[in-house]
C-alpha cells in the first residue's frame, strides 16, 4: 500500500472510532462529565473547605488535575477496549486483518480513537471545573503531553485487555480491580508527602502516581515526583506496550478463531 492509501485506512478507522463515541454521547461522555461535577462538589466545595490548603493551593485546586486525569484514563481506556471486543465479537476484525492494511495502522486507528474520546472528556471536565475554581496554567507544554501520553497509554492498555477478553465480563475486570484502585491511590485526593516514608515508596510503585502527578505539574506547577523522570517513564511505557500490541495482532492471539 503507498502512503495514500495508508492514510486512507488510517483515517477510515479513526473516523469510525470517533463518530462511535460521539453518536452516543449520553453513554459516553456525559457520565464522566456528571461524575466529575459530584467530585467537584462533595470533596472540592464540602470537605474542602475544612481540609484547608494542600502543597500550597486551597483543596480543590489540587484534586482538580487528578480529576481530570482520572476522567481522561478511564474514558480511553474505556473506549479502545469495549470498541475492539466489540468488533472482535461481531468477527468484523477477520475482515480487517486479511486486508492489506498493515498492523501498525489498525492499531493506531483505534488507540487514537481512544486517546480522542480520552482528550475530549477531559477537556470537557476542565470547563466544568472552571465553574467551581480558578485555573492559571503553569506549563502548557508538559500539560499537553502529559495528558496526550496517557491518554495513549491507557488506549493501549484498552486494546490489550479488549484481546485478551472472552467475554463482556471480562472488560470491566481490570478497570473495576487494577484501574480504579491504582487510579485512587495515584494522588488524586492528596499528597504523598503526607504518608509515611513506607508508604511514599510503595506508591512510587503505582504508574499513576508519576502521570497524575507531571499533570498537576503542568497546571499548578507542583509536584511529589520529578516531572522529568514521570515523562520518560510513560514514553518507555507507551513504547513497550505498542510494541506489545503489534506483536498480539501479528500472533492473532485471542483474535483469529
Amino acid at each position: 500500500m503507498n502512503s495514500r492509501e495508508l492514510f486512507i485506512a488510517f483515517w477510515t478507522i479513526l473516523v469510525k472510532e470517533i463518530r462511535r463515541f460521539s453518536r452516543i454521547w449520553v453513554q459516553t461522555i456525559l457520565p464522566p462529565a456528571i461524575t466529575m461535577t459530584l467530585y467537584f462538589v462533595i470533596f472540592g466545595n464540602l470537605i474542602g473547605s475544612r481540609i484547608g490548603e494542600m502543597g500550597g493551593f486551597t483543596y480543590i485546586q489540587f484534586i482538580v488535575p487528578g480529576l481530570i486525569m482520572m476522567s481522561v484514563i478511564t474514558s480511553s481506556y474505556g473506549n479502545v477496549v469495549s470498541s475492539f471486543y466489540g468488533t472482535k465479537f461481531q468477527g468484523h476484525i477477520e475482515e480487517l486483518l486479511v486486508s492489506p492494511v498493515p498492523n501498525w495502522v489498525i492499531l493506531l486507528g483505534y488507540v487514537l480513537g481512544g486517546v480522542a474520546r480520552g482528550l475530549a472528556v477531559g477537556f470537557i471536565v476542565t470547563l466544568l471545573s472552571l465553574f467551581f475554581t480558578h485555573l492559571n496554567i503553569h506549563h502548557i507544554g508538559i500539560t499537553v503531553l502529559v495528558v496526550f501520553l496517557t491518554a495513549f497509554l491507557f488506549s493501549l492498555g484498552g486494546f490489550v485487555n479488549a484481546v485478551y477478553a472472552k467475554s463482556f465480563d471480562d472488560i470491566s475486570i481490570v478497570p473495576t480491580f487494577v484501574l480504579t484502585p491504582l487510579t485512587y491511590l495515584g494522588g488524586v485526593f492528596y499528597s504523598i508527602t503526607l504518608l509515611p516514608v513506607f508508604w511514599q515508596g510503595v506508591s512510587q510503585i503505582n504508574p499513576i502516581l508519576y502521570m497524575i502527578n507531571a499533570f498537576r505539574y503542568g497546571i499548578l506547577g507542583v509536584s511529589d515526583i520529578n516531572v522529568g523522570l514521570a515523562i520518560v517513564i510513560i514514553l518507555i511505557c507507551s513504547i513497550l506496550l505498542f510494541w506489545f500490541c503489534l506483536s498480539l495482532l501479528k500472533s492473532g492471539k485471542g483474535i483469529r478463531h
